[in-house]
């Protein structure tokens, strides 16, 4: 070979490797949750991603009513056996929904004290056993979902059937609505998770104050009895329940779980948003949205029920 060929050839060469197309590991990815968040009791604007250390049910580390998630450093809080004046106790009870008011008996469970983030969330889909949100957007900010600066706001966008996904990843599960009304009321007649002082912007993200989600844990003031934070406001919570909006006249009297079949297959929802006004942030209060139907055709798009920026959800351990 002449020295000109042999030039030629080197110059092809590094051509070829300037042009090589871009590998998927190379392209710009947004923010991942590579560790697992953790969230204080009491959460800043500081509230740093931390790798938990494991906790046993049985043996909690941060005192005898809270414990942490090994897998998505969730805090939870601790909900003892006992029983709920269940339903409507205010002039507000809607007679075809929330009466009649009954008693309703449980063994003792553990529920998140918060509302699932996106952080959390996304732990899930890097384990690809969940899939991404439907919509990356919240109800103001076009890009929510993958924004490190939303990590520890709750995710949303996610269907009935990915909340349960999630929840049985991390080795829990939706509550009941009778047990996620049981952690919002406590042992007492309460209208409001803090008591029956009427909603305001010391308890609760409601009423479009804020327009859109906030981080979860912010309302401190609005806990309910058991140390669980935003269970009025901020965003509806999925809970394991199909709805039927007579179900309270034969509910079972212990651990009820709703109906057993539907036809409508709405799910119930929990706790009101932030457009909600305080009547829908009682504890009474249900919400029903479209979960899945598995009897749709493939091609509809309502097989997998309905998704919304005003829905997320938080998951339960029983103990």
């Amino acid at each position: 070979m002449n020295k000109r060929s042999f030039l030629s050839l080197i110059i092809l060469i590094i051509l070829g490797l300037g042009c090589r197309p871009i590998s998927d590991s190379t392209l710009a990815t947004p923010w991942q949750a590579s560790i697992t968040p953790t969230i204080s009791r009491t959460p800043t604007n500081t509230t740093k991603i931390a790798s938990p250390p494991f906790v046993d049910k049985d043996t909690p580390t941060m005192s005898p009513n809270e414990l942490i998630s090994p897998i998505d450093g969730m805090p939870q809080v601790y909900v003892p056996a006992g029983s709920l004046r269940m339903g409507g106790l205010d002039i507000h009870a809607d007679k075809g929904d929330e009466l009649p008011a009954h008693t309703v008996s449980f063994d003792g469970f553990w529920i998140d004290q918060l509302e699932l983030t996106n952080a959390m969330y996304m732990l899930c889909v890097q384990a690809e056993t969940c899939s991404s949100p439907k919509d990356w957007a919240s109800n103001t900010r076009p890009q929510y979902f993958n924004v490190e600066a939303y990590k520890d706001y709750p995710v949303v966008h996610v269907t009935w059937e990915q909340a349960n996904i999630y929840c049985s990843w991390a080795n829990r599960r939706l509550p009941s609505e009778a047990e996620w009304e049981r952690a919002a009321r406590g042992d007492d007649f309460r209208n409001f998770p803090w008591g029956d002082e009427p909603a305001s912007d010391k308890y609760v993200n409601f009423n479009n104050l804020v327009g859109d989600t906030s981080r979860v844990g912010s309302y401190t003031a609005g806990a309910s009895p058991f140390g669980a934070l935003d269970l009025a406001g901020n965003i509806w919570e999925w809970v394991f329940d199909l709805y039927a909006n007579e179900y309270y006249k034969n509910s079972p009297e212990h651990n009820p779980l709703g109906p057993e079949t539907n036809n409508t297959y709405q799910r119930v929802i929990r706790g009101g948003s932030y457009q909600d006004g305080g009547v829908n942030l009682r504890v009474s209060k249900r919400g029903s949205a479209l979960g899945p139907n598995p009897n749709a055709r493939y091609d509809d798009p309502n097989r997998n029920g309905e998704h919304s920026s005003k829905i997320g959800f938080r998951c339960l351990t029983s103990k």
